[in-house]
């Protein structure tokens, strides 16, 4: 079992910032990749960004280059640098572990934080 805990969202200006943090426990040598998902109105839940256990990273196009994904393995948490917010990035965030078990891989998810970049 994997939890997620997200703390760091809130309120920010059209070019400004925000860093999100999410710190998993329980059985965390399961998991894969770690990393983020938004909901924004009007679309589906999308990944933003996800740091996997080889070092690669993905970013969705419209994060990439604003975005920053971190990630220290070793204490199990993951951050998300955003950078030069654009009002439509107003959403919920979702931290995201990718978990293995028994051959299958599976999500945990964290409780989603709240967003908002005002022009």
């Amino acid at each position: 079992q994997v939890r997620l805990v997200e703390s760091g969202g809130g309120s920010a200006q059209t070019g400004g910032s925000l860093t999100l943090s999410c710190a998993a426990s329980g059985t965390t040598s399961n998991i894969r990749a770690m990393g983020w998902y938004r909901q924004v109105p009007g679309k589906q839940r999308e990944m933003a960004a996800m740091f996997y256990n080889n070092g690669r990273t993905h970013y969705e196009d419209s994060v990439q280059g604003r975005f920053t994904v971190s990630r220290d393995i070793a204490k199990n948490t993951v951050t998300l640098h955003l950078g030069d917010l654009r009002p439509e990035d107003t959403g919920l965030y979702y931290c995201n572990a990718q978990v293995q078990e028994l051959d299958l891989m599976h999500n945990a998810w964290g409780q989603g934080t709240q967003v908002t970049v005002s022009s």
